[in-house]
């Protein structure tokens, strides 16, 4: 049996690309022969899926009973033989910090969010003195780690996360099957966006350019397919939602417009979108992104945050994701023709299968965990 243990700490309630990844990344390195443990919090979603990989997991109340049970947390990490501890929430690490107080644990965090303001107080120097490395997913959110980390720049490090490049889905009777669930005609032209429904992701504007779009062109058989939990417990602000089916039901459009809610079936989700749209007011990374590149999707992203980075250099598909007028513009080019722009999916393809593979990230990752 391998001797190389690691821990992921993921003190969250919540349900998103954050929580997932020690998840996936934690079943993946299971299956590279790594003994592979998580702390949690006691009935959370983080908790049910670590399980679900096969993860034995030490579960808590609050991050206070994490603090309390401290001596005990260690005595578990010792007889696992875990010396190496991988945090994934900011305000997690302080529980790895405290634990190596008490001995010498090698801590690995991955900054998710990317930091907005400043942590260089007393409190965050101590914490942030226990940290051996900082994972930036992306370059945007490694400019704001090294302005607002109290970390020395040589121990912040960007590392892109990477995803499973899988076919895209080309069964035209497949992708006729999917339409016609959703309520989508065969010949329909697809704009579609896959995420929890958030104002910072953008939905509302994507809406009111389609809207637009759609009663510019009535004659084209234009389709919105926005998907994403509807629900609290999903991770969805239920206000927004609430906005977004008024403003559905009044556009006149409620036909050419579908709110999906919660899908596990995002590949099959992708297969009947023509343009996937990611706007996110300043996404950190956004695994949809490459999701969308591996399935061979014409892209319009925002023209901020960490998507532009992730589509290459000289993209000629952006929009500022706070200016509807914006979106609109460049969703009429795209819609023109869009077979036209076939040769720029395989492009987008290509390039997330040569940068962001879930074995390219991961081969990065165990040297990280290895101080290679």
């Amino acid at each position: 049996m391998s001797n190389q243990a690691v821990l992921h700490i993921c003190l969250s309630k919540g349900w998103g690309g954050l929580e997932m990844y020690p998840i996936r990344t934690g079943g993946q390195f299971k299956e590279k022969g790594w003994k592979v443990f998580g702390l949690c919090l006691k009935g959370s979603r983080v908790a049910q899926g670590m399980r679900e990989q096969g993860i034995e997991t030490y579960e808590v109340e609050s991050k206070l009973a994490a603090i309390t049970q401290l001596y005990r947390i260690h005595r578990w990490l010792q007889q696992n033989s875990i010396s190496l501890i991988h945090c994934h929430k900011s305000g997690d690490l302080v529980v790895a910090a405290l634990l190596d107080t008490l001995s010498s644990y090698r801590i690995i965090f991955t900054e998710h969010m990317g930091v907005t303001r400043p942590k260089k107080d007393v409190y965050h120097r101590w914490v942030y003195r226990h940290v051996d490395k900082v994972l930036s997913i992306s370059e945007a959110t490694k400019k704001r780690n090294l302005k607002a980390l109290p970390v020395p720049a040589e121990k912040i490090q960007r590392l892109w996360l990477g995803t499973e490049i899988r076919p895209a889905i080309e069964d035209i009777e497949l992708v006729a099957q999917i339409k016609k669930e959703l309520g989508i005609p065969t010949d329909a032209i697809v704009i579609g966006t896959v995420g929890r429904i958030n104002h910072a992701k953008g939905q509302k504007e994507l809406l009111d350019a389609f809207i637009a779009l759609a009663k510019l062109r009535p004659q084209q058989p234009l389709h919105l397919l926005i998907v994403g939990g509807l629900q609290a417990d999903q991770g969805s602000d239920i206000e927004l939602v609430a906005k977004l089916q008024a403003t559905i039901e009044q556009s006149g459009l409620p036909h050419q417009i579908h709110l999906t809610g919660f899908r596990k079936d995002t590949d099959n989700m992708l297969a009947v979108m023509n343009i996937v749209a990611i706007l996110s007011h300043n996404e950190a990374f956004g695994l949809t992104v490459i999701e969308a590149m591996a399935a061979e999707k014409l892209i319009l992203g925002a023209s901020c945050g960490a998507v532009p980075e992730i589509l290459g250099e000289n993209y000629p598909f952006t929009a500022n994701p706070l200016e509807v007028s914006d979106i609109q513009h460049q969703l009429n080019k795209m819609t023109v023709k869009p077979n036209k722009f076939k040769q720029l999916a395989q492009d987008l393809k290509a390039r997330a299968i040569f940068h962001f593979s879930t074995e390219i990230h991961n081969d990065s990752l165990e040297k990280i965990y290895k101080g290679s």
